[in-house]
């Protein structure tokens, strides 16, 4: 018969008295060594955060590294609470955890603006990605046992749709770990958490079990980005950047799990008289953990260093979606420091989580209704060996019956071929748009051409039309960066053959 009741909590625990270093206690010298090194922990990434904040030159890049350096002052600071606190210890350890769902996802973000500028651009980037690395241990084991690339643990063929599904394992862990979060708050306070039990009528076991799958999830398709980007992205020293990720995410629970199943389940390490079971359960986990933040806060450092984006310090590069091409990819444009007073502007870029937000529901959406139509899109037909040597732009671009000659995606500046009419991807300023969210899986087969790529890959606009139409009645000429051929606004262009625009207007001279 399970006990209902949580007879042994940190509130019925007293603390040790016996003194083991001069007049200190366990407690007194947990406090002294964890509030040193939470101060130099807070101190150098303070530093290192108004460093950026103040070198303001790559706003969408910046905004990530400094979320991911908060989270080192955010855990000290956390931990030597739960230390001073030992009764109190659940909520201080709550909020450093549900922190640390943001900071993974922040780091993701940082990988994808490496690659591209925006999210229509790192569409594209994946779109075009070539090759893609296979799963790693232990899905491609599982991909081995369960029809190989047939079935379901198989590699995608399109990079498109591997980027969307690493970003839904990522994005996934910032919803899990705020609802865990909300849900050990409410059961401490009605008494049902019980920290100190493993017991299945409890909830703790069962958050820390849905987190630690949920954690295991992110971690792993962020080892999967890296292994994939690593060398286009070699510039940036990603290895020394997921290690400071990896690392802090790794000890910050598995060893918390650890003490845990060692005291609760396991009873290798039992209370005596230097170390009470408070101690044992929240004092030593903590402890570690401010020391380690000392560490990280010098490791960061070196890998988030802020002299990169100084002004004048050189011209970085987006990488090349194709290794065959080379890894250099299309000059990132030189912004001035938009960080402002004191770096106080940048600063409420980044504590502004409505990009996260965001990014959450474009992963659920392509989830529930993207994945389904995920293979009408062109990289599919792309990714293909066989195809990609023997399909001709007429075939690629060939209108559906009943559409028209003529493409008409383009006539709205805010849409793409990748995206459909009004799809308010792109704001003519190049600012992401809520649009984002409804457009989670593109749909190139609905249209009748592609727009012109930043990467080199084929598409209708690389060919010039011998003819332009001529205008008629109701047609409008639309000029914008999105409809280079100025098409018309019809789908029934006269047959009659006028003189070309402008641009060919030389060429077709000599050949008259």
């Amino acid at each position: 018969m399970l006990n209902l009741t949580c007879n042994s909590t940190l509130e019925e625990m007293g603390i040790s008295e016996v003194k083991i270093v001069g007049p200190l206690d366990f407690h007194d010298l947990a406090r002294v060594i964890a509030a040193g090194c939470t101060l130099i922990a807070v101190v150098l990434s303070l530093y290192l955060v108004f460093m950026h904040a103040s070198h303001y030159t790559q706003p969408k890049e910046q905004r990530h590294i400094i979320r991911i350096l908060f989270m080192v002052p955010v855990y000290a600071i956390s931990s030597y609470m739960q230390i001073e606190w030992y009764r109190q210890a659940t909520y201080f350890s709550v909020i450093s955890d549900c922190y640390e769902a943001f900071a993974i996802a922040s780091f993701f973000g940082l990988l994808c603006h490496y690659c591209a500028p925006d999210l229509h651009s790192q569409k594209e980037f994946f779109r075009n990605l070539r090759p893609i690395a296979p799963w790693v241990l232990p899905i491609n084991w599982f991909a081995k046992c369960c029809g190989g690339q047939r079935g379901p643990w198989r590699t995608p063929k399109s990079g498109l749709t591997w980027f969307n599904i690493v970003w839904i394992g990522v994005y996934q862990y910032c919803f899990i770990r705020v609802a865990m979060t909300i849900t050990a708050v409410l059961t401490q306070h009605y008494g049902r958490y019980c920290e100190s039990s493993n017991s299945p009528i409890f909830a703790h076991i069962w958050t820390l079990a849905i987190n630690a799958i949920s954690v295991t999830i992110a971690m792993y398709c962020l080892i999967q980005f890296y292994i994939q980007l690593a060398k286009p992205l070699a510039e940036h020293k990603l290895f020394i950047k997921v290690l400071a990720i990896k690392l802090v995410i790794f000890l910050s629970f598995w060893q918390s799990l650890a003490i845990s199943v060692g005291t609760s389940t396991l009873k290798i390490v039992h209370p005596n008289k230097v170390l009470a079971y408070p101690d044992l359960k929240v004092g030593i986990p903590a402890m570690l953990l401010c020391i380690e933040m000392a560490i990280f806060s010098i490791l960061h450092i070196w890998a988030f260093p802020y002299q990169v984006y100084r002004r004048g310090a050189g011209a970085p590069f987006y990488p090349s979606p194709d290794a065959s091409k080379g890894t250099v990819g299309l000059e990132k444009p030189s912004l001035p420091n938009g960080g402002g007073f004191l770096g106080l502007r940048a600063l409420w870029d980044a504590l502004n989580l409505w990009d996260l937000v965001k990014a959450f529901t474009r992963g659920m959406r392509w989830l529930m209704c993207g994945v389904k139509r995920r293979k009408e899109d062109i990289s599919y037909k792309l990714g293909a060996p066989s195809d990609e040597n023997n399909l001709s732009m007429s075939n690629l671009h060939e209108p559906k019956p009943g559409q028209g000659s003529y493409n008409h995606a383009f006539d709205d500046p805010t849409t793409t071929a990748y995206h459909g009419v009004g799809g308010g991807v792109m704001s003519p300023t190049g600012e992401e748009r809520v649009g984002l969210i409804y457009d989670a899986q593109p749909n190139p087969e609905s249209m009748g051409s592609s727009p012109p790529s930043a990467y080199g890959q084929q598409h209708l606009h690389q060919q010039p039309y011998e003819y332009d139409p001529p205008p008629y009645a109701g047609a409008s000429r639309t000029h914008s960066p999105y409809n280079p051929n100025n098409t018309y606004n019809d789908q029934s262009p006269p047959s009659r053959p006028q003189r070309p625009p402008e641009p060919y207007q030389g060429d077709w001279r000599q050949q008259q």
